[in-house]
């Protein structure tokens, strides 16, 4: 692999080469050269070798020329953020390289395109190209262009969020780019890097810390070593952040700081980035002068942009609340918590408006001022709610219009199946209220009955729940280990804060799972233990439900929910005579059915479910119900 030093020695000569008494054909050919490979480590060199190859266009009329300028210009545009004039660019180009170019060539321009068809979320434009390249392949194979459309496609599927396609394509890619002859050009290196970084955003969806942190790493190594720099500001941020997440405040700090001081990567969302997380790497440290010094640097690039970042400027302002609050200035405190609520409002960030009343909430705890508290942790429930279904209503409305778009059976299948991921997304977002409630009640009856630890310690398992289902919303599969968490947590709060101790459970794992290696799909069980809770159990003072989990065969997991309960057909009538007070919705289980319909084993056994009431042998009376879920094994990305 070319170091980048031998790199830059080889366009030195081609730059002195330069100043001889060349022609302009000869000066355009040279010129170009040295674009092509500029493109990539020095944005303002090769912007300066196009304008001039611009001027020498007067004195040559070459239309193989005009194109290699016009596609230059294109990739360079793409680097500089400039999606939109690349496209134009593309779409003047295009046509001419399909004129002149052989295969391999056009496929190349092709795959270029597509990076900023991605960048431009024009995605039905990229299932075109990337169809238009797959049968171009047929007839002319290239495993160079082969391995650079696998990195594309990885990024079209990370960007539809299906990441286990998305892993393993760019897996694919790495192999197929290692495999090619040594030493890679630049432009193969480059495409190495965006595998790299590719891994790195799964990674980071998916809170895999210590695999995002390798990649990152590996990314900047190979940038560092080749020159390439279009994005090492974003690889430096995005490392420093997996130090952030990691509590290893100087590590980030120091990423933070290459970020900020790269020079090549003009981007000033990477540069505001860095300079506010380095605000909240001072805030850990105690340095509070230097962390709102920061602050006031990132507001500033944030406001520079066209339009401004009002997310992230509400997120700098209610860092500095919290700075006010640390230091003893509540009135400052409060007054940077109003700016960052209502720059949240403007931008209509639930998300952030969740977070702020989160942190206000914890001032007021600080303050003693109970009273504030607990009706900011209602505000932070409500937002949050909002958020997940704004966020859940868009993603519908996107899969179903590419639903109907889509023609192919497996495609359509991949949507059904997301839709329904989504319908149970907001699903989880709006846990029973009739569960919410009490907890929330009984932590209140904590607090004003000054039972300060105990309302403590159940607000932080509360919160916990309620953080677990959001995030756990975000993933597909998780691991067994997680689920029965997730189970033990929304059981515990039941018993102690719905049932006031009278209900009873227990959750039995048979011993041949490895429960943190073996996945599921997410959540997949919560909805029969709620129905158990509020069909069954609601009304006993002596309710217990039981859940086990058995491995049935190498492929899937027999999961039984047994309750004491009154039954179905008693829970029915009750429901009927209105005795219940509040009618529960089982959507739920339907939709969790609908998922297990589409999700099936490597044999192609499906799951489903099976309800069996249990009845007294002897006098015939309900003494529960019984559900036997069949889940099949799904991997878990491998991170």
């Amino acid at each position: 692999m070319q170091t980048y030093t031998e790199i830059n020695q080889n366009m030195e000569k081609l730059e002195i080469s330069l100043n001889s008494n060349l022609n302009p054909a000869e000066k355009i050919k040279l010129l170009s050269q040295l674009t092509q490979s500029f493109i990539y480590t020095d944005v303002l060199k090769a912007q300066k070798f196009l304008e001039e190859q611009k001027l020498l266009f007067a004195q040559v009329e070459n239309q193989s020329f005009y194109l290699q300028y016009l596609l230059h210009s294109a990739i360079l545009e793409n680097n500089l953020y400039n999606y939109n004039f690349a496209d134009a660019i593309y779409n003047k180009g295009i046509p001419l390289a399909e004129a002149q170019l052989e295969t391999t060539q056009l496929t190349e321009v092709y795959i270029d395109y597509l990076g900023t068809c991605l960048n431009l979320h024009n995605f039905d434009i990229a299932n075109q190209i990337i169809a238009k390249c797959h049968k171009l392949f047929e007839r002319f194979p290239s495993p160079r262009m082969s391995a650079r459309l696998l990195v594309r496609e990885g990024f079209y599927y990370l960007q539809h969020n299906n990441f286990a396609k998305a892993i393993d394509l760019l897996n694919q890619a790495e192999a197929a780019l290692t495999a090619l002859p040594q030493p890679l050009s630049l432009k193969d290196k480059f495409f190495l890097s965006l595998v790299f970084s590719g891994l790195g955003t799964i990674y980071d969806k998916t809170s895999e810390n210590k695999k995002a942190t390798v990649v990152y790493d590996k990314v900047i190594a190979l940038c560092e070593e080749s020159g390439i720099s279009t994005r090492l500001a974003w690889h430096y941020l995005n490392l420093g952040n997996c130090y952030l997440n990691a509590s290893q405040i100087d590590k980030a700090a120091l990423y933070f700081k290459k970020s900020i001081t790269c020079k090549d990567d003009i981007s000033r969302q990477a540069r505001a980035a860095s300079s506010a997380n380095l605000g909240f790497c001072s805030y850990e440290t105690g340095d509070f002068e230097e962390a709102l010094q920061y602050f006031d640097k990132a507001e500033n690039l944030y406001l520079d942009l066209l339009p401004p970042d009002l997310g992230n400027i509400s997120v700098i302002m209610n860092g500095r609340a919290k700075i006010y609050a640390k230091i003893g200035d509540t009135d400052k405190a409060m007054n940077c918590f109003a700016k960052a609520t209502e720059l949240a409002k403007k931008d209509k960030n639930f998300k952030q408006l969740a977070q702020i009343c989160k942190d206000i909430a914890q001032f007021h705890k600080d303050q003693n001022d109970y009273k504030n508290a607990y009706e900011y942790l209602i505000l932070y429930d409500d937002f949050n709610s909002k958020a997940n279904e704004e966020l859940n209503s868009k993603m519908l409305i996107e899969f179903e219009v590419k639903y109907e778009a889509e023609k192919k059976e497996k495609e359509a299948e991949f949507l059904r199946l997301q839709t329904t991921e989504l319908q149970l997304k907001a699903l989880r977002a709006q846990m029973n209220p009739h569960f919410m409630y009490n907890a929330l009640n009984s932590i209140q009856h904590f607090i004003t009955s000054y039972e300060i630890s105990s309302a403590s310690n159940y607000l932080a398992k509360f919160a916990k729940l309620m953080r677990q289902s959001l995030d756990y919303s975000e993933l597909q599969v998780i691991s067994i280990e997680k689920e029965l968490e997730f189970l033990e947590d929304y059981l515990f709060i039941n018993k102690k804060l719905r049932f006031q101790d009278k209900l009873e459970y227990e959750i039995i794992l048979d011993s041949e799972i490895e429960d943190d290696i073996i996945g599921v799909p997410t959540m997949i069980v919560q909805p029969y233990v709620e129905n158990a809770i509020e069909h069954g159990l609601r009304l006993k003072k002596d309710g217990k439900v039981v859940i086990e989990f058995r491995l049935e065969d190498d492929e899937t997991i027999k999961c039984i929910i047994q309750d004491n309960g009154i039954g179905r057909r008693q829970a029915l009538d009750m429901q009927a005579k209105g005795a219940y007070g509040h009618k529960h919705q089982s959507r739920g289980t339907d939709i969790t059915e609908k998922r297990l319909s589409l999700l099936s084993t490597k044999d192609g056994t499906s799951g489903g479910v099976t309800i069996i009431d249990l009845f007294d042998p002897l006098t015939q009376e309900s003494t529960g119900t019984r559900v036997e879920i069949l889940i099949p094994i799904q991997d878990i990305i491998q991170r």
